[in-house]
């Protein structure tokens, strides 16, 4: 008798898993509370794989044997919560679809820096001639590409979200480039909570293996000594606790750039930490130095992170729509080099916004709030005495920064925070955001 798995959510990954599943001969059921996009829908249709949109079949989804989860829905949905009473394996989709794959994984998570650091890591790998494929929370499913052929290797952007529901998934080169508070909401607004699930990219690793880290940031010592000393932090509602890793430690510290020489072609002070990591982890697995450097200095950069768009009138605008936590755009605001005029606001995640306050007097010219509801901005902003302007769509805000800025300053759009109040998603923020900007003229 065939085994059940029933997949919630139907967008990039949870497609990846359908397919993936169907091919190992799994009994596939895909169910979404939401409208399935056309083409997923399509390629269920196609392959003759049952779903449902709309809705969730709960009788149905309770008898499955395993369910795979988009990272997206978090362990209050009242539908998770009757799986958890039950008892049955709830996974991520890099979870269920690394059983099924040859390929050796290079995996990357951090508060912030992880798509810049995935993807140049990828970059590397790509010109150092290997098989390989990018996937987790960037590129094409996981789960997709090992249905479709498998690659020897896999560079994988990996979340907090989805790390919850990883279980025995091992890495091969794990790298945390730092952990700063985000996503608190998720974690019943604990700290420890989000470090537990940060932490758990080592788990199963063993000494064959290599853990590249900032061994600056302020949690990631401390959290390997207290797991050296027996620590066994506690599992969220679906997911198990993490196995024990002990792999290879591979540390780096801010002046190692300097030191090793390196150029990158990256702005900013994080961004040299994103190529120190790319570096110990694409050496340690064999690329050779010179083809390291070079990819450096030649790395196009990550759309939507510190992205020039355009100058306009003397004015600089950066899109710089990935940040979505305090600390991402503070780095981005140590990166600016011009009066800055900054765009925050959105979907507040608990946000602490003072520690912005001393860098944002130093940097900043003038702050534009862009977000459905502003109030949390203005309490936590308005007595640094800057010009404000109060937006709520972003064409607004673009016509508020073209009227704020003086020729010799920078725009930039570092949010802060998640983009679902106005905009789809963050690349939708930022994609209105570069429009606007290349269409409107400085007043």
């Amino acid at each position: 008798m065939e085994k059940k798995i029933a997949i919630l959510g139907a967008a990039e990954s949870g497609i990846g898993t359908a397919i993936l599943a169907q091919k190992q001969g799994w009994d596939v059921f895909v169910s979404d509370m939401g409208d399935i996009k056309d083409k997923y829908k399509q390629m269920l249709v196609e392959r003759g794989i049952e779903f449902e949109e709309g809705g969730h079949s709960e009788e149905r989804i309770l008898l499955s044997d395993i369910i795979v989860k988009s990272p997206g829905i978090p362990d209050t949905a009242p539908l998770v919560q009757r799986l958890i009473e039950k008892g049955t394996p709830i996974l991520s989709e890099l979870e269920f679809a690394k059983q099924y794959s040859h390929g050796r994984t290079i995996c990357i998570t951090g508060s912030n820096g992880k798509t810049t650091t995935t993807s140049l890591i990828y970059y590397i790998m790509q010109r150092w001639g290997v098989d390989v494929g990018l996937a987790g929370n960037i590129g094409r499913s996981f789960a997709l590409q090992v249905a479709e052929g498998d690659h020897d290797w896999y560079v994988l952007e990996i979340s907090s979200f989805q790390l919850d529901n990883m279980f025995s998934f091992r890495a091969d080169v794990s790298v945390l480039m730092n952990i700063t508070p985000d996503h608190l909401d998720r974690y019943e607004f604990e700290m420890q909570n989000y470090t537990d699930s940060k932490m758990r990219i080592i788990q199963n690793q063993t000494k064959e293996d290599a853990f590249v880290y900032w061994q600056q940031d302020e949690h990631i010592e401390e959290e390997l000594q207290k797991r050296a000393e027996g620590y066994s932090p506690k599992p969220t509602p679906s997911s198990q606790p993490a196995r024990e890793g002990h792999p290879t430690l591979l540390p780096f510290v801010d002046n190692d750039f300097e030191r090793l020489a390196l150029s990158f072609s990256q702005m900013g002070q994080h961004n040299k930490r994103n190529a120190l990591a790319a570096y110990l982890a694409t050496t340690h697995v064999g690329v050779p130095e010179d083809i390291v450097r070079k990819c450096l200095i030649e790395f196009p950069g990550v759309e939507h992170r510190l992205e020039r768009v355009e100058e306009k009138g003397g004015v600089l605008f950066i899109n710089d729509s990935k940040a979505t936590n305090v600390d991402a755009c503070y780095v981005a605001l140590q990166a600016m080099e011009r009066p800055t005029i900054l765009i925050v606001g959105g979907k507040d995640k608990g946000n602490d916004y003072s520690t912005l306050w001393d860098i944002v007097r130093q940097k900043c010219c003038g702050l534009v709030y862009l977000g459905a509801d502003n109030k949390k901005l203005h309490e936590s902003f308005d007595h640094l005495g800057l010009p404000v302007s109060d937006t709520h769509s972003m064409k607004d805000c673009v016509a508020a920064c073209m009227r704020m800025a003086k020729k010799g300053d920078c725009v930039l759009l570092s949010p802060c925070c998640a983009s679902f109040d106005l905009f789809k998603n963050m690349e939708d923020r930022g994609e209105q955001f570069k429009s606007l900007v290349r269409a409107g003229n400085i007043i």
